[in-house]
């Protein structure tokens, strides 16, 4: 995989590691309107994301969104934003080094190379995969951190990856983790992070799991990210022990005026006071990394949103980040797959 144009490595060098490309959506380089201008233009212009025909959504992305959005989304990001600069790159970069320290605990220090690359912005999925091949990797093992399986994120990311290896004249074997909703490390680490929650805070009335959401039609033109965010609502509840009508499933971030998959988060917890609920927990399972949705979507929009039609008590559980079980799955994923 190494060498473009070189299909015979140097004699004397040692056994090449195993190359691990951890992978997430990605963020801007900064707060501001310009960062954001370039990021947004590349994410919108991936047609996994926004399926409308290319040349009706080229004019409406260079002529509405892209000089309109960059300016407001700025704005929100500066609410996040931190020394350590987007939370969201500062806690991947978190995981990929616990995640290299816990596979040389157990593979063997040079055996495995983790390496961090972004569908979007930096560090790029060209530079993770040239740093691998450098270091002569001939098998590459790929976890996108998007635990259920959705076209527009882990479909997105796998065409980026043929895109990126369409210039290596030696193609290593790959394998690629195409989700883990079910997977029992990562219940495990989801349910730790509750129980945390209920020894610290006590039992909500409703646990909320809020997911991103997907346009409707995706759904309905196979897109199986909705069975699957169903699928980890139903195990973490059944190892809880909890109720169905304890438990909410509910989709946030929509963008848009076509109808996405529902119930909203919005609208949801703005329902909950007038029927009696008033002390809520939410949970976003389909986040590896606190980010922009969670740190200010739900933790800032969605609590004003809630209190404001009467609820009381508004916890908000943090993803799973780089907690100690979070990265046991991981590792369990890809030793699972070496």
């Amino acid at each position: 995989m190494g060498f473009k144009g070189q299909t015979t490595p140097p004699h004397n060098l040692p056994e090449p590691p195993v190359g691990v490309l951890l992978t997430n959506l990605g963020t801007p380089d900064a707060p501001t309107p310009k960062a954001l201008r370039r990021y947004l233009r590349q994410f919108l212009s991936d047609p996994r994301v926004v399926e409308i025909p290319r040349l009706l959504w080229w004019f409406i992305l260079h002529l509405f969104i892209l000089p309109l959005r960059p300016r407001a989304s700025a704005k929100l990001y500066q609410q996040i934003w931190t020394d350590e600069g987007s939370p969201l790159l500062d806690i991947s970069r978190r995981q990929a080094g616990l995640l290299q320290q816990r596979l040389d605990s157990s593979c063997g220090e040079g055996k495995v190379k983790v390496v961090l690359g972004m569908r979007y912005g930096n560090p790029s999925m060209d530079e993770a995969v040239n740093e691998l091949a450098e270091s002569r990797a001939r098998h590459l093992v790929v976890l996108p951190l998007y635990p259920q399986y959705s076209g527009s994120t882990t479909g997105s990311t796998f065409d980026e990856l043929g895109r990126v290896l369409s210039d290596y004249r030696w193609v290593p074997k790959v394998s690629f983790i195409n989700g883990y909703q079910s997977h029992p490390a990562y219940i495990d680490a989801l349910c730790a992070s509750v129980h945390q929650h209920i020894q610290q805070y006590g039992l909500p009335q409703r646990w909320v799991f809020s997911y991103h959401g997907t346009p409707q039609r995706y759904l309905e033109q196979g897109d199986p990210y909705y069975c699957f965010c169903v699928q980890t609502t139903r195990l973490v509840r059944e190892r809880l022990g909890l109720d169905e009508w304890q438990v909410l499933t509910t989709f946030q971030s929509r963008f848009g005026k076509a109808p996405w998959l529902q119930p909203y988060t919005d609208k949801t917890l703005e329902s909950l006071p007038e029927q009696g609920v008033t002390n809520v927990a939410v949970i976003c399972p389909g986040f590896s990394s606190d980010c922009l949705e969670t740190l200010e979507e739900i933790e800032g929009e969605n609590f004003h949103a809630f209190i404001t039609a009467g609820g009381e008590q508004f916890h908000y559980i943090p993803c799973l980040n780089d907690s100690p079980g979070h990265i046991e799955m991981m590792a369990r994923l890809i030793e699972e797959n070496m």
